[in-house]
């Protein structure tokens, strides 16, 4: 049995280290306050673009305040559709849907929002690249190497492709009305519209842009608050946009500053250097709810942790040897030590609004030494090093957790070796040997699509890295993307899951993820469950 205890496993923690001070815009004195938010990261690329940072911290800063769709996301809510920069939509068909443009919409540049920004923020040149809408096929980086400054970085077009595999075009009926063609049917495009990725840039900005790097710094949308000042790794400013169609924005600035260690964003919290401090830690809570004027806002979101495996590894090429290594992790005694018993453990890789897709009953991995221990004798697994390839909390407790779970594995015969690493371009560097990464997998929109297949399937980051394929799981995939019978789709899935997970395991569920968000007590602001901050007029009251 794993005998780590409760207060053994927060004593991995570790000291915390040494805090930081950054300025800060004050709240303000005029019509309107300015607020500083200290975020661990800004975007992992140093861009502001939405298909070159799907991520976590990418989606705290883009949504909903600056990047809008035509569909967009509840995200006070139950994060399903609402109208966004489109007032309607129909079907025409199984693999076409048109929708009616919001009139009156401006860009941050003046310009009004036509169909022909639509078909452009869709295009080749903007997302696809030379890619073409047949799916099921792997896009891998290297197919894609930008030959002028002006070109699509090598991962954007495999990126855009994971969202939209099938997508044949955009047609604009008219000024106002644009039509979204699909090469198969899909009974997801409504919740790919809204999905991270599929927002709306202005093409005039786009085509004014002298290379990549100066537009995807300051793109112009259509967002509540545009782009003032981006320092790559130090600040974003966000400033109000007041031609924004939802009406005037609430605050004049919105700055996020980057610092990285909890204790630091903690610090200048409470000394008045910031008004919110980002991913707290349970055990960081009592310190800011018990200083006055201040509060901690949070919950579980649609986002789960997982560990994910890298099959290229002569030891992990074996299913068994991942089998064990998903049934040494006790998920309890992780969420009791490092989350205060705040979070669960998930259903496997899905989410409750998937609603008739919701795959009941179905459990992660059981927490089984035993069951591990005999795994890998059949494996004739010798006690070879797998490395772990680690980053330094940009998790909330990553380093805690990994070093947990190192234990773990090692109690039931696993060497599992931490590397921690600076940046995502070193954990996916293919030098050098792989083996276990840290992950964490949320869905784009309410339907497995948007989870299982956008992340793991056949264009999934995971296969387009390398780190893991399978045949039957890929053909899986095809049906939930192009099949239109619910019992069918649903079978898959469930199938897709039970390869995923137990059979061929491409990843481990940990627990869901939680954000925790410190700020002071006079703002008059909510948490949504989610990464993302909102700061519209809806969101705020002065």
């Amino acid at each position: 049995m794993f005998s780590l205890t409760r207060r053994g496993a927060l004593g991995i923690l570790g000291a915390t280290a040494g805090s930081m001070m950054l300025p800060r815009f004050a709240i303000g004195q005029g019509a309107r306050p300015s607020v500083t938010i200290a975020v661990q990261k800004i975007t992992n690329n140093n861009t502001l673009d939405i298909w070159n940072e799907q991520s976590n911290v990418g989606e705290r800063v883009f949504f909903p305040n600056f990047w809008e769709g035509l569909i967009l996301r509840n995200w006070m809510g139950n994060q399903g559709p609402v109208p966004g920069l489109a007032t309607e939509w129909k079907r025409i068909d199984d693999k076409t849907v048109e929708l009616k443009l919001r009139q009156g919409v401006k860009f941050h540049n003046g310009d009004e929002l036509t169909a022909d920004d639509v078909v452009f923020s869709f295009s080749a040149q903007r997302v696809f690249g030379d890619t073409q809408p047949v799916g099921g096929k792997t896009i891998f980086e290297d197919d894609h190497k930008p030959a002028t400054p002006k070109e699509l970085p090598a991962t954007i077009p495999g990126i855009g492709r994971r969202l939209w595999p099938r997508l044949a075009g955009v047609e604009a009926v008219d000024k106002h009305t644009v039509r979204f063609h699909n090469a198969t049917s899909d009974v997801t495009l409504e919740g790919r519209l809204y999905a991270f990725g599929s927002q709306i840039a202005n093409r005039r900005a786009w085509d004014e842009a002298a290379n990549y790097v100066d537009w995807a710094r300051k793109p112009v949308t259509t967002g509540p608050y545009s782009v003032g000042e981006f320092k790559p790794d130090v600040s974003l400013t966000l400033v109000a946009f007041d031609d924004y169609w939802g009406g005037r924005p609430p605050l004049e600035q919105i700055r996020f500053v980057e610092v990285p260690e909890v204790a630091s964003r903690v610090n200048g919290l409470l000394s008045g250097e910031y008004d919110f401090a980002c991913d707290l830690p349970p055990d960081q809570i009592p310190a800011v709810q018990g200083a006055p004027g201040f509060e901690v806002q949070g919950s579980t979101i649609l986002n789960h942790r997982v560990s994910v495996f890298n099959t290229q590894n002569p030891i992990l090429e074996n299913p068994l040897v991942r089998r064990a290594m998903t049934h040494s992790i006790d998920r309890q005694a992780i969420i009791e030590a490092l989350w205060a018993g705040q979070t669960t453990i998930p259903a496997g890789l899905q989410f409750p609004f998937y609603d008739e897709m919701f795959v009941q009953g179905w459990t992660v991995p059981d927490y089984n030494p035993d069951l591990a221990r005999e795994l890998l004798k059949q494996a004739n697994y010798k006690g070879d090093t797998i490395p772990f390839r680690l980053l330094d909390n940009y998790y909330t407790n990553q380093t805690a957790n990994g070093q947990i779970m190192v234990e773990m594995w090692n109690q039931v015969g696993l060497n599992v070796q931490i590397e921690m690493k600076e940046n995502w371009a070193q954990i996916h560097d293919p030098a050098g040997v792989k083996g276990v990464r840290d992950w964490s997998a949320g869905c784009a929109f309410n339907d497995p699509v948007g989870g299982i297949v956008n992340q793991y399937g056949p264009n999934g980051e995971v296969q387009q890295k390398k780190d893991w394929t399978n045949a039957e799981a890929n053909q899986m995939a095809a049906i939930l993307e192009t099949g239109t019978d619910h019992a069918a789709r649903k079978k898959a899935f469930a199938r897709m899951l039970e390869i995923c997970e137990r059979e061929d395991p491409v990843y481990q569920i940990l627990h869901q993820n939680a954000v925790f968000t410190g700020m002071k007590s006079s703002l008059k602001w909510k948490a949504a469950p989610a990464f993302a901050m909102d700061f519209r007029s809806t969101n705020w009251a002065s």
